[in-house]
């Protein structure tokens, strides 16, 4: 028999041992591949969480959260829907985070690769969970909820482009997860979401991104990270560059594109509302757009990042990631990133096998508390080429130095030149906007001159260099009219096999063999095609494009009519650009009027007179101007050798440094000036002067030995 003592504490121990058992499932089978951590209701092996509830049994449901928008002025309280699916055992006292998926696209244009919508066979009811988010992390512990933004699907209302609206619907109900607000089932009746942690994690590309990077600006409470792939950080520059439109009616013709079946012709008034607010005429920034900028909200944010966004996606420009990501470092955010040679990608198909792995890692620790080591790793992944990827502890790369690049005027048988010496003289060259040119009429036939287009180019590069950060022009010039367009590109000349990103799958290929990510059901399954990274050989290739609107020249938000002839100083910056140039290529700087197809065009056809002494391009260059220089080769590079060499003492005579000097200060004269038959000649006086000093020990001999074999490379360049 029991002693009292010892009576009363047994029927408590099995308590909490049958609480346990009820809370969760069975671990007996699934503990000797993994570990089960108490008190948590996940279990890990290798670090990470393992599939321990089951997928079929999975609870499904639609709900309805009460919002404080009347986006319609109907005069009733918007309703946001969202359908979730969470495991069974979260009916008892399981409580789970949440992985969110805002949208507006699961009624019609769907998600992913294969264009996946809530209800496929249109019979009313939300069967199918698009994406592989719920097959993959339901069974691993996490709830998946999937927001109809504002005006879509069956959410009440009208899309807003990027409005407060929209922020606002995805915020009510990251909220109500928390247990602020209210919601009804489809049976009418209020619900609580008693069930999760209040731990909420938003992942999303394009547009729903867009939407994560909006609540995130908050700082709505419970949001604990977000994961925002080719997403929008500022709408302004989603539809315009520099003052300029890419297309008209753009964020107007976009609510149309979303809005729900149902609210078509109701919202049609707020559609014009954003059309008149979005002033296509001007192109200025003005409130309606500074309410659509998330960028000067960061200090808001108290959610961790993870960014991956393509260096080449030209339908939300990398522009949205650097700038987004700049301000996040500013304001200390715990923050990763992933930057891709695709264009507009997931990274699900881009880099399935790695981006799964790391998206659960990445889960794991900022929605479970799990150390596992995700934030120790590198910060920033970048593909070089064609699946292949470094690791960076930061970006721009912790090297990258601001280098000022000079514009050398072109001969009557050369393009212009590139430089960091003074360009001395008056020199100015003129092009005419074009607005019918296209980009491969500004870049290609690199050495001849052309009348709609300014043209630049280094000399094949010495060694590789690698840009990265964003490049920033400086143009002094003078326009024979009102108003132009001005477009500047870096281009990189030399054939090579490079991704892509222009052609239909901007980058990749779907094939016809699928691999699956999770569990599967009769109507929702975890098998998504596989796809492989399309490359091609190309004598060149555009790395960034930069624009601006001429009469944008003092401030996006306002417009200043030009004075023809009068000289002004244009400055604006291209997209931001992490890109190697190999040894042997050649770096081209073109300047030009309208960019036809990419963006509105300028029917001016004005005439731009650029001053080549006034204006200068900032190339963001790893190593700074050094590795600038080396690269370049040339006249600079051995101006600097000689530099680094009198720094070093390589120089027994302070003369001797002056007349090695004055003989470069010369050449670069004669050079820039375009006199090359002087320079040339003047270049051959040069190897005497290096042999007389060597011999009378003025020159050390390690010295000469750089000296002269940079002078005969210089000379048979010229040559």
């Amino acid at each position: 028999m029991l002693k009292n003592g010892t009576y009363k504490f047994i029927p408590i121990v099995l308590i909490l041992l049958l609480s346990a058992v009820l809370a969760y499932p069975s671990h007996a089978d699934a503990s000797t591949e993994g570990e089960f951590v108490p008190d948590t209701g996940y279990q890990l092996e290798n670090g990470v969480t393992e599939p321990i509830y089951s997928y079929e049994d999975a609870i499904r449901e639609t709900i309805y959260v009460e919002s404080s928008l009347d986006s319609d002025n109907d005069g009733e309280p918007d309703r946001i829907a969202a359908d979730i699916i969470r495991p069974k055992e979260t009916e008892d006292d399981l409580q789970v985070p949440v992985i969110m998926d805002a949208s507006p696209y699961y009624e019609r244009l769907g998600r992913g690769n294969e264009s996946e919508i809530k209800d496929p066979n249109a019979d009313g009811t939300n069967e199918k969970f698009p994406l592989f988010y719920d097959n993959y992390f339901v069974p691993r512990g996490y709830a998946v909820v999937l927001v109809d933004m504002v005006g879509t699907n069956n959410s009440d209302s009208c899309p807003t482009t990027g409005g407060y609206e929209e922020t606002e619907s995805a915020k009510t109900v990251i909220e109500w997860l928390n247990g602020n607000g209210t919601a009804w089932n489809e049976d009418g009746e209020k619900i609580e979401a008693d069930w999760t942690t209040g731990k909420t994690g938003m992942i999303g590309k394009s547009y729903d991104g867009t939407v994560a990077n909006g609540v995130a600006a908050t700082g709505v409470e419970g949001l604990e990270t977000i994961v925002p792939i080719g997403a929008i950080s500022s709408w302004y520059d989603y539809y315009r560059y520099g003052g300029i439109p890419f297309y008209p009616n753009g964020p107007s013709g976009l609510a149309r594109t979303v809005v729900s079946s149902d609210s078509i012709e109701a919202c049609a008034p707020v559609r014009e509302e954003i059309r008149a607010g979005a002033d296509d005429e001007t192109g200025d920034y003005n409130e309606f757009w500074d309410e659509r900028n998330f960028v000067k909200d960061t200090d808001n944010v108290d959610a961790s990042v993870f960014v991956i966004h393509g260096l080449n996606d030209y339908n939300v420009k990398a522009n949205h990631f650097s700038n987004w990501w700049g301000e996040l470092a500013n304001n200390d955010v715990p923050r990763k990133l992933w930057l891709t040679q695709t264009g507009h990608v997931d990274p699900f198909d881009f880099r399935r096998t790695e981006w799964v792995d790391t998206l659960h890692q990445w889960f794991d620790h900022w929605l479970l508390d799990i150390d596992n080591g995700i934030m120790e790793e590198p910060a920033v992944d970048i593909e070089r080429s064609a699946d292949e990827w470094k690791t960076y502890s930061s970006w721009p790369l912790e090297d990258s130095e601001s280098v000022k690049v000079k514009l050398g005027p072109e001969t009557d048988e050369l393009p212009g030149t590139l430089t960091t010496t003074a360009v001395k003289g008056s020199f100015s060259q003129t092009f005419t906007d074009d607005p019918e040119q296209t980009e491969p009429e500004m870049v290609e036939d690199k050495l001849t001159a052309k009348e709609n287009r300014l043209m630049f180019l280094s000399p094949e590069l010495k060694e590789e260099m690698t840009l990265s950060g964003v490049p920033e022009f400086d143009i002094r010039a003078m326009v024979d009219a009102a108003d132009t367009n001005l477009t500047a590109m870096i281009v990189d000349y030399g054939t090579d096999e490079r991704v892509n990103h222009l052609d239909r799958g901007e980058g990749v290929r779907t094939l016809e063999t699928e691999t699956c990510w999770g569990e599967s059901t009769d109507v929702d399954d975890a098998c998504y095609k596989e796809t492989e990274k399309t490359t091609h050989t190309a004598p060149y290739e555009i790395v960034t494009h930069g624009w601006l609107d001429a009469q944008n020249w003092r401030a996006l938000d306002q417009t200043d009519i030009l004075t023809p002839g009068k000289s002004y100083r244009f400055q604006w910056s291209t997209l931001p650009e992490d890109y190697v140039f190999k040894k042997g290529h050649r770096i081209g700087i073109v300047i030009a009027g309208s960019d036809d197809r990419r963006l509105m065009t300028d029917e001016n056809r004005a005439t731009t007179n650029v001053s080549l002494g006034q204006s200068h391009v900032k190339l963001p260059i790893v190593g700074g101007k050094k590795a600038f220089e080396r690269a370049m080769g040339g006249l600079p590079y051995l101006q600097n050798l000689v530099d680094e060499l009198k720094d070093d003492g390589e120089f027994n005579d302070e003369d001797a440094i002056r007349h090695v000097e004055t003989h470069l200060n010369v050449l670069a004269h004669y050079k820039n000036t375009g006199f090359m038959d002087k320079a040339i000649k003047h270049l051959n006086g040069f190897k005497p002067l290096l042999e007389h000093q060597k011999d009378h020990n003025i020159l050390s001999e390690m010295a000469y030995n750089q000296l002269m074999p940079a002078t005969e490379s210089l000379l048979d360049d010229w040559q």
